[in-house]
């Protein structure tokens, strides 16, 4: 057998395991980060519970300078939203729960297709508040939907990081 022909099959061998194992991977993803902030749930809250604050910590405009949000006519409490435009494309956010005790809760919209859940939750600790920035979802493409379900917590995961410091810099600094 030539070598040209060993290497068609192993391409086509690999191939087909990639497939296949694609095929049984989970399609759901949760990726969550928290971070404890010295500061009251009215100042935590004030920033997050309010999307006109966002700009101010959100990790998504320092990673991509395109975006131009647009506000919703609520910008805060239930049904709160915001939409987007960019390079990665569009999207809206749109505030289910907002409350002082709990925090927020939203659903999330990419390319008109992608759906997620989020939360940025409230819990007392010692050190003040601590908050936790979470987001839930499922990708429905075949083949590769699992193999980005295994990404999501390394590509957003440091984004929630970034915000969640830069939510502490701003809060704690007031």
């Amino acid at each position: 057998m030539s070598l040209m022909k060993r290497l068609v099959q192993g391409l086509g061998v690999l191939i087909l395991v990639v497939v296949v194992v694609g095929l049984f991977l989970p399609r759901d993803y949760e990726v969550s980060r928290s971070i404890v902030i010295q500061a009251s749930r009215e100042a935590v809250h004030a920033r997050v519970g309010e999307l006109r604050a966002w700009p101010n910590w959100s990790p998504w405009l320092e990673n991509d300078p395109t975006i131009v949000t647009t506000l919703g006519e609520k910008t805060t409490g239930v049904g709160a939203s915001q939409s987007w435009t960019s390079k990665e494309g569009p999207g809206e956010l749109t505030f289910t729960e907002c409350s002082l005790e709990q925090g927020i809760a939203y659903d999330m919209v990419f390319d008109n297709r992608h759906r997620s859940k989020g939360v940025m939750s409230y819990e007392d600790d010692p050190g003040g508040v601590r908050v936790t920035w979470g987001m839930t979802g499922r990708m429905e493409l075949p083949v590769i939907g699992g193999y980005f379900c295994l990404l999501m917590d390394t590509m957003v995961g440091p984004m929630f990081d970034t915000g969640l410091s830069k939510l502490k810099t701003v809060v704690e600094a007031n």
